[in-house]
């Protein structure tokens, strides 16, 4: 037995709950006829049988996970399972591996960005699978599990604190991990039935706003049409997906507070959900008023409606879009990337930073230059009134650090590839921050196929770099972490 026994024993229980997740889209290939069964069928029979033998050959090791096995876990779970994702994309859309494995892993980890094209005419159930992936990964099928393992004899608190979101990992809302783990589920259904129902009433198909439901929630911007929400130019469905962007975009354990309390009073004391919305609604009137003054578009009206809709899809790190916003002036998308990096709140779906980390990030600079004008006074550091430990400020600072790296090095590969700049920056951008569309080659009307197969793989990297907030994964690369 190894010593990482006990990570493969809970690894095939998660592959098992995963193949549980293809039965939508299986069922609805045979109802439909849409050709694709084969493709289901061997995927659910495959990923359920890798899960049992994995756990069967482990199944009596037992012991709760230590922090090493969390963190192994949790890179396992979000590198293993793109692998059976992306099984039924192979079969029945005979892609490639890379184009496969990029499709399936943008799906989970909400980035959002695409290979394929004709999306209009892909069979259903492909089109269900895709956003299927976004809404499970949304959340984080990891937070799904921890509510389900502890029956059957695995506790999830190392796999919880590297799974989420965030500088503030010690937080829990209720006592019990598996509890809270179910307590953020039981919110993020709510809101998502709420979210297909509003869909629905605004004018979109049921499919469409099932579908659309699950990109929404999970803020990973997939649509079943190649022009995105272009294709349905309904003011009243762009104002839904605007606000439920929103909602997902903030923390949703702060919304558990709020429905458990039946009050908005955790919104307001809430660190960070005043500073989204405030840098996003700044955001919207600046980016308006430009492109309109810039002559994009004849009235302010319809600059502004553009406007809310991309700016809060790319701040949130959605990626939907209404209109090709390349083709704005060139400092509306730039800032609106800019946005994704930082806008959205730890513990929401949304990738980049988080607003929490910004926050404490520019308060540590103002307390730098205060001590530069009066270096023998004492400055605390506060967030939501609470004095910010220096373990967590020493650990937001290196995150940091190895963010800005993370965009350098990964641009500086691109572009010895031969990728432009502006499309090698921007893909590795939208690919850290998990929010998909960049500028250039893969901009919002084009796809991430006109990338190689190394190019891919970058993306990919960077992706789960993102996804994984950069130190889980690379805890995992170092030889320490190997070490007995």
């Amino acid at each position: 037995m190894t010593r990482f026994a006990p990570v493969y024993r809970a690894l095939g229980m998660i592959i098992m709950l995963f193949a549980l997740t293809m039965l939508a889209p299986l069922i609805l290939s045979y109802v439909t006829n849409d050709g694709a069964q084969s493709a289901y069928d061997e995927a659910f029979l495959l990923t359920l049988l890798s899960g049992t033998f994995l756990w069967y050959r482990y199944r009596n090791c037992k012991r709760e996970l230590n922090i090493r096995d969390g963190f192994l876990m949790v890179v396992l779970v979000w590198t293993v399972l793109p692998a059976f994702a992306a099984i039924p994309f192979m079969i029945h859309l005979g892609i490639s591996h890379t184009d496969a494995y990029f499709e399936a892993i943008s799906g989970l980890t909400t980035t959002g960005a695409t290979v394929l094209s004709n999306l209009d005419t892909l069979p259903m159930s492909v089109n269900l699978w895709r956003h299927e992936l976004v809404w499970v990964g949304g959340m984080g099928l990891i937070v799904l599990a921890i509510a389900i393992l502890p029956l059957l004899g695995i506790g999830g608190r190392q796999m919880f604190k590297a799974e989420t979101p965030g500088p503030m990992k010690d937080s829990k809302m209720t006592p019990r991990i598996a509890e809270t783990a179910k307590g953020l589920w039981l919110v993020y259904v709510g809101v998502s039935i709420a979210c297909a129902i509003s869909y629905r009433l605004a004018g979109m198909s049921w499919f469409d706003a099932v579908c659309h439901m699950g990109s929404t929630m999970g803020l990973g911007g997939f649509s079943t049409h190649d022009a995105s929400f272009g294709f349905f130019n309904s003011p009243a469905i762009e104002g839904v997906s605007i606000f439920f962007m929103l909602i997902a975009g903030m923390n949703f354990g702060t919304l558990f507070l709020a429905i458990s309390g039946r009050s908005l009073r955790a919104y307001f004391t809430d660190p960070e959900a005043p500073w989204f919305i405030g840098v996003t609604l700044i955001s919207i009137f600046v980016v308006g008023m430009y492109i309109w003054k810039d002559g994009a578009y004849p009235d302010l009206d319809t600059a502004m409606r553009h406007a809310a809709f991309n700016v809060v899809s790319i701040a949130t790190t959605t990626g939907y879009a209404s209109v090709d916003y390349a083709l704005w002036p060139i400092f509306a998308p730039l800032w609106m990337l800019f946005l994704s990096s930082f806008a959205t709140s730890a513990g929401s779906t949304g990738g980049g930073i988080k607003m929490a980390r910004a926050l404490l990030l520019y308060k540590q600079v103002y307390r730098e230059l205060l001590r530069a004008m009066h270096p023998n006074a004492v400055y605390n550091i506060r967030l939501a009134g609470q004095v910010a430990p220096q373990p967590i400020l020493f650990a937001v600072l290196a995150f940091g650090f190895m963010y800005m790296v993370s965009i350098v090095s990964l641009t500086l590969v691109l572009s010895f590839t031969g990728l432009d700049i502006i499309s090698a920056f921007t893909a590795v951008v939208a690919s850290v921050n998990n929010t998909g569309p960049g500028l250039g080659v893969v901009g919002p009307s084009t796809t991430y196929a006109v990338l190689g197969d190394f190019q891919t793989w970058v993306c990919i990297f960077a992706m789960l770099l993102g996804r994984l907030e950069i130190f889980t994964l690379l805890v995992v690369l170092t030889p320490a972490f190997w070490r007995k």
